[in-house]
Order: C-alpha cells, then sequence, then structure tokens
C-alpha cells in the first residue's frame, strides 16, 4: 500500500481544485492532489467550456454600451436564486459573496493572471418576463479569449510551479474510495491505485485495480464535480414536483466519470448533501456526430428567432423561446410526454444565430484565431455548425415546408407533426414580422434583443418571415435535453467548510466547486443565470485553499 503525508489533500484536479491548490500552495501548505483520471484529464470539465465568466459592470460591459450595477446583478440572482428553504443560509450567504466578489476583484485578479476576454457580451438566459425574476437585465456572459484552456492556464501554471517546488504532488488514477475520520475529524483518504490508460481525454478509462493507498492530511478539500454523467442518478434526484417526469433519453455533456460518487463518501465522513433536487439541465442538445465520450451531446447556443414546438408541432408559448428560460422550457417539454423538440429556422438565422458550447466547437476562439473569426461574420454559417448540419443525424434540410415536415417525420418514425398544423402557425408568426406593432411575445422579444449592439452584429438576425424562400433553405433541427450541471451539493459555510448533518461544520473536511453546489450547497438556488459555473469554481477554490 502506498502510504502518504501532506498538509492538504485536494480530491479532483478540475479548475477548483487547481484554484484550491494554487492558492494552499502559495501559502506554505504542502499539497497532494488524487485524479482518478489520467493527467490527459488535467483540468476536468472547464478544459470543454467556452470559458463563459459573469462579470458586474465589466469595461467589456461599458464598451458596448451596458449599464449594469450590483444592485441589478442582486435583483437578477435573487430573482432567479428564489431561495425559500431553511437550508439555503450558506448559499444565500454565498451568493452574495460572490456578487460582491464578481463586482469588484474578480475580473481585475483573473486579467492580472493574463485570462482576456472577447469584446461582446454574450447576453445568456434572458429571462421569464419580470424584472424581479429569473434572468439576466443585461448581457454578463464575458467569453474568454482562449475559451475553456485559457481559464486553465494561469492555475495549471501555478500548480506546475509548485510541483517544481516540491509544494504539490499529482497521483494520477489515484480513486478514492473513503475520507479517513479519527474521533469526528477528517484526516486524509484511501482508495484504489487505477491501471494506467492513455485513453484520451474524455474517453471512458479502465477500472482496473492496480494497487492501494492511503493519505493522511490536516485538511481535505473535495471539488469532485457533479452527477451529469450519471444519469440515473438524476433521474433519481430529478424534481418531479417542479419539472414533471424525469426523461428517458437524455444525451450526456459531460463524460461517464463525472458521476457524483464523492458526494456520498463525504456523506458517510458526516457531510451533508443538501438541496438535491436542484439541477441545470439543458433543452438544446444535439447527438455529437463526432462524439469524444459515450452518449456526447452538444448544446447549442441559440440566438432568439428559431421557431420552438414539441414533439408533435405544437409551439412553445413564453417564456419558452430559444435562450430565455431554460428551466421553463424543460418543463415545458417534460410535460409533452416527449423527450424532444424541435427548432424551425432558415439559413438566415443558423448563420448568425447558432453557436455551440465548447472549447472544440469554437476553434477560432479556443485558437484565438481573428482570421478564423472574422469568418462568422460571412455569407455561411460557421465551420462547426456547418459540419453538424452536413453530418448531425438531428437536422433537416429542405426548400419546402411539407418536405421539411416529410423530413421531420421521416427521422422520429413517428408521423407526429402535421405540415398543414404547423403551416398555420409559421404563417401566423410571419405575419407578426410584418405587424410594426405585434402581440407575440418573441416577436417582440427579437426587436428588443437587436437594440444591442452585440446582438445585432453577431447574435440576432434580421426579422424575416421564416416561409419567405429568400431566406432559406428551411432547417429542422431535434433537439434532446442534455445533461450538465448540479446545482446543489455539499452544505459548506463562508470558510467552504462541509457542515454536518449537526449544523457544525466537520473538522478537517472542505468543498469546491459544482460538489458544493459551486458554493454553500446552492449558491445558484432553483435557475442559473449562466456564465457563472466557471466563476463559481475560481471563487469557491479560492476561498477553500485561502480557508485550509
Amino acid at each position: 500500500m502506498l502510504l502518504i503525508e501532506c498538509d492538504v489533500l485536494v480530491i479532483g484536479a478540475g479548475l477548483a481544485g487547481l484554484v484550491a491548490a494554487a492558492e494552499a500552495a502559495d501559502r506554505g501548505r504542502k499539497v497532494c492532489i488524487v485524479e482518478q483520471e489520467g493527467e490527459q484529464s488535467l483540468g476536468g470539465q472547464a478544459f470543454w467550456s467556452l470559458g463563459g465568466l459573469f462579470f458586474i459592470d465589466s469595461p467589456e460591459q461599458r464598451l458596448m454600451g451596458i449599464r449594469d450595477s450590483l444592485g441589478l446583478a442582486r435583483q437578477d440572482w435573487m430573482g432567479s436564486a428564489s431561495f425559500d428553504r431553511p437550508e439555503d443560509y450558506w448559499p444565500r450567504r454565498w451568493a452574495e459573496a460572490y456578487l460582491e466578489f464578481a463586482a469588484s476583484e474578480k475580473r481585475s485578479w483573473l486579467y492580472q493572471h493574463g485570462v482576456r476576454w472577447f469584446p461582446v457580451v454574450g447576453w445568456a438566459e434572458r429571462g421569464g418576463g419580470l424584472a424581479h425574476g429569473h434572468g439576466n437585465s443585461v448581457p454578463r456572459f464575458h467569453v474568454t479569449w482562449g475559451t475553456g484552456p485559457a481559464v486553465l492556464a494561469p492555475f495549471i501554471r501555478r500548480v506546475r510551479e509548485a510541483e517544481a517546488k516540491g509544494r504539490v504532488t499529482f497521483l494520477f488514477r489515484h480513486q478514492v474510495d473513503d475520507l479517513l475520520v479519527q474521533d469526528g475529524v477528517v484526516c486524509g483518504a484511501r482508495g484504489t491505485i487505477l491501471q494506467p490508460d492513455a485513453s484520451a481525454r474524455g474517453r471512458e478509462t479502465n477500472r482496473v485495480f492496480s494497487a492501494l493507498f492511503e493519505i493522511t492530511a490536516d485538511a481535505t478539500i473535495v471539488t469532485s464535480g457533479g452527477i451529469g454523467g450519471n444519469h440515473d442518478a438524476v433521474r433519481r434526484r430529478w424534481p418531479i414536483e417542479r419539472l414533471g417526469r424525469p426523461p428517458t433519453d437524455m444525451v450526456a455533456g459531460v463524460p461517464a466519470h463525472v458521476d457524483g460518487r464523492m458526494i456520498e463518501i463525504s456523506e458517510r465522513a458526516g457531510g451533508r448533501e443538501i438541496n438535491s433536487d436542484r439541477m441545470w439541465h439543458y433543452t438544446e442538445g444535439l447527438k455529437n456526430w463526432d462524439p469524444i465520450w459515450r452518449n456526447h451531446g452538444i448544446r447549442i447556443l441559440p440566438g432568439p428567432s428559431s421557431f420552438w414546438c414539441d414533439a408533435n408541432g405544437n409551439r412553445f408559448a413564453a417564456p419558452a423561446m430559444p435562450g430565455f428560460d431554460t428551466l421553463e422550457a424543460l418543463k415545458a417539454i417534460c410535460a409533452t410526454g416527449h423527450d424532444y423538440s424541435w427548432f424551425i429556422l432558415t439559413k438566415a438565422i443558423i448563420k448568425k444565430e447558432f453557436a455551440l458550447s465548447g472549447s472544440e466547437q469554437n476553434p477560432d476562439i479556443t485558437g484565438k484565431d481573428i482570421r478564423l473569426l472574422l469568418k462568422r461574420l460571412g455569407r455561411e454559417p460557421p465551420g462547426p455548425v456547418q459540419a453538424f448540419m452536413d453530418r448531425g443525424e438531428d437536422f433537416i434540410v429542405r426548400d419546402t415546408l411539407e418536405t421539411l415536415v416529410d423530413g421531420m417525420n421521416g427521422l422520429t418514425g413517428e408521423k407526429r407533426v402535421d405540415a398543414s398544423r404547423l403551416r398555420t402557425q409559421i404563417e401566423a408568426r410571419d405575419r407578426e414580422i410584418a405587424n410594426a406593432f405585434s402581440k407575440d411575445a418573441q416577436v417582440t422579444a427579437i426587436r428588443g434583443a437587436r437594440r444591442y449592439l452585440g446582438d445585432r452584429l453577431m447574435r440576432t438576425a434580421k426579422p424575416h418571415a421564416l416561409l419567405d424562400p429568400r431566406a432559406g433553405p428551411l432547417i429542422a433541427v431535434r433537439l434532446h435535453i442534455l445533461t450538465r450541471k448540479s446545482l446543489g451539493g455539499l452544505e459548506t459555510d463562508l470558510s467552504a467548510r462541509v457542515i454536518g448533518h449537526g449544523g457544525d461544520p466537520v473538522p478537517g473536511l472542505y468543498a469546491a466547486g459544482e460538489v458544493a453546489g459551486f458554493g454553500g450547497g446552492g449558491m445558484h438556488g432553483y435557475n442559473a443565470l449562466e456564465g457563472t459555473f466557471l466563476g463559481g469554481c475560481i471563487f469557491s477554490g479560492r476561498v477553500a485553499g485561502r480557508a485550509v
């Protein structure tokens, strides 16, 4: 058995774990990082992200004419979170602390670490329709220049520098099976050393036993991520009373090893999971034509113009509109009894409004390639979007609505969509486009979006009739529910100490990142404002690394 001693044990080498390790090592602590995957997976899920970060009143916002403030952001966050439980005490306090961080030193601290941002601020999760309810009142989605890998880079650099100085030790292919507890104090972990596996990042790796290990530590920080890769666990936690029956068929937004096993292990050591029924899954998932992991799904980041209908071809009502209220759209889809829905749009819309989430789907921004980036302003859809149109099984491209519906019904084999009924709805929508006033909430929202320069330039097509052949061809996209984030998790105080069932901290045990609901056991509450997940990993990881 391998026996190791250290000051701080970090379980998980994702973004939160790297930030925590860097902060602890900078304070002279001897840190050991254990990770069940190989070194090729360093950085975890942040590597695959678009690199969106939530800032308040940033220079990028001001450059784009956006007037933001801490007060407005607090109104949006609390309206989205809708905290309403006794156990929301710590999540609410984490939310307040995070908002202060996002309005003050978050950007400058990351800027000092070399992180930069694309100048056009995105407007994600636009909301449910009420000023005091869910959604961002202004654009706040700051895409990192270099996407997820560029967010990780400074923390990987810091930890590697600490490793060279002997302050940090990496133990890859080490799977924690239990936390060590002595007299009520968590004092390390034990587990299994897995056989080496050179599979590429994101691919499933073996779980073949090689040896045992035991690590003793003064402090243990759990940063192991959420449950999105474990669909059985997602369904067990599914809030049926709020969202309806759990989907039978979903695509996976994260690899299989994102399974939440450290939550149960932490509970056995005395910790408490709260808000497990709060989760964040997307409604605009595509089956990846070139999958990396099993059942690999990619999310569309939609602009506001696509016609969205259920499996039977019935248009969804506001606020279930593209990019506005994710959980209301999820609830509407679940209520139909089917696990998929449809976008219907034109080439004019897809070339401007479709972006795909993920570092690998945005080679221009990830690779910091300005020449490639400028092609987004051209006459054709971006290369990754065109690849899905050409090769993805969820895309139907036709010249007429009737042949489009034939393709939709052929794809599903269910013949649920009636062409005449669908035409009636689309023609009604198109009349509202021609109406300078309009009672259609989506048409009003499209016009409102184009008042923002960033949307007008890059994210919102000029309003036009979907059945106008000059804007064609017509495109139908089958959308799957895509698993992604856990909004609940291990309860923690403002020092990232895990709280036990009696309400007191468990000595020696800390948690950060998604396993802690990004702080406190659920600082997002019921909803998320988007672009906030990486920031929560950074903030809670920093708190934990400094606290130990």
